[in-house]
C-alpha cells in the first residue's frame, strides 16, 4: 500500500515588513496553521522592533518563527566579498536573506509538497516583480496572495494590520518606506539616508564609518550612493552627504 501523501507545507517568506505580514495573515485564514512556516532571515542589523513585531505576528496566527541566518552582517559580507553593495547590486539581499532561506527550503520543504508565499505589495510599482520572483524560486510553486486584490497604498496596508489588532513596526511610523536593515539599507536613496541621519544619527554614523573603512580596505573610490550631474554619475560618500546636510541645517 503506497504511503499517504504528506500535507502541503505553506512557507511564508517573511521579511518583517507589512507585505509579508499580511500575506501570512491571509494564508492563515485558509490553511491549517500547523502546515505553515513563518520563515525569516536574520541579517544582524534589523531594528529591534522588527523582532517585536515578528513575535506579535507569530503569536497572532499561532505559528512560531523559523529564523535562519548566514551569520554575518552586511558590512562583514562586503569585506568578505571585497565589494561595497549599492542600490544597483545589493549582494546582501542574496547572501543574507535569499540563500539562507533557500537552503532551509531545500532541507525542509520538498518542492512537490510545498508552496512559497511572497508578500509583494499590490501596487503598480511592485506587481511587475512577481514574475521574476516566481522564476527565481523554481522549482517551488510561488503564490502572491496580496496581488489578488486591487492596488493599495502603504498606508492602507498598515491600516489593515491595525484593524487586525497588530501594532506596525516603528520604522513605518518614523517615516521609513520599508522595515529592513534598521533603515540603513544600501538600496535606499539619498532621501532615506538623509532621513536616517535625522532619526537615527548613531546608525548613520556606523554606516559612514563602515563605508570609509571598506574604501580604505579595498583601496578604491567606492560608495553606496551616486549622484548624477549633467548626465555624469559621481560617487557620493555618506561622509559627503552628512556634511551637505549639516551645512544646510
Amino acid at each position: 500500500m503506497p504511503s499517504p501523501t504528506p500535507p502541503t507545507r505553506h512557507v511564508i517568506q517573511f521579511s518583517g515588513g507589512v507585505g509579508s505580514a499580511l500575506t501570512a495573515l491571509h494564508v492563515a485564514e485558509r490553511v491549517d496553521p500547523n502546515t505553515m512556516t513563518l520563515l525569516i532571515a536574520d541579517t544582524k542589523v534589523e531594528d529591534p522592533d522588527l523582532w517585536r513585531f515578528s513575535r506579535d505576528l507569530a503569536g497572532h496566527i499561532g505559528v512560531p518563527l523559523t529564523i535562519v541566518a548566514d551569520g554575518r552582517d552586511p558590512w562583514q559580507l562586503f569585506r568578505d566579498k571585497r565589494f561595497l553593495a549599492n542600490d544597483r547590486l545589493a549582494l546582501c539581499t542574496r547572501h543574507l536573506k535569499q540563500i539562507p532561506c533557500r537552503t532551509w527550503m531545500e532541507h525542509n520543504a520538498p518542492p512537490e509538497t510545498s508552496i512559497a508565499y511572497v508578500g509583494i505589495e499590490p501596487s503598480k510599482r511592485d506587481r511587475p516583480r512577481a514574475e521574476a520572483i516566481a522564476r527565481n524560486w523554481a522549482p517551488w510553486t510561488v503564490e502572491f496572495p496580496l496581488l489578488d486584490g486591487p492596488d493599495r497604498t502603504k498606508a492602507e496596508l498598515l491600516d489593515e494590520l491595525r484593524e487586525r489588532g497588530l501594532i506596525p513596526p516603528r520604522l513605518y511610523e518614523l517615516g521609513f518606506e520599508h522595515n529592513n536593515c534598521g533603515g540603513a539599507c544600501v538600496r535606499a536613496g539619498q532621501k532615506q539616508w538623509r532621513h536616517l541621519l535625522e532619526v537615527f544619527p548613531d546608525r548613520y554614523a556606523r554606516a559612514e564609518t563602515e563605508e570609509e573603512e571598506i574604501r580604505t580596505f579595498l583601496g578604491k573610490d567606492v560608495s553606496i550612493l551616486k549622484r548624477t550631474r549633467q548626465g555624469v554619475p559621481h560617487r557620493l560618500t555618506l561622509a559627503a552627504l552628512r556634511l551637505e546636510q549639516e551645512a544646510t541645517s
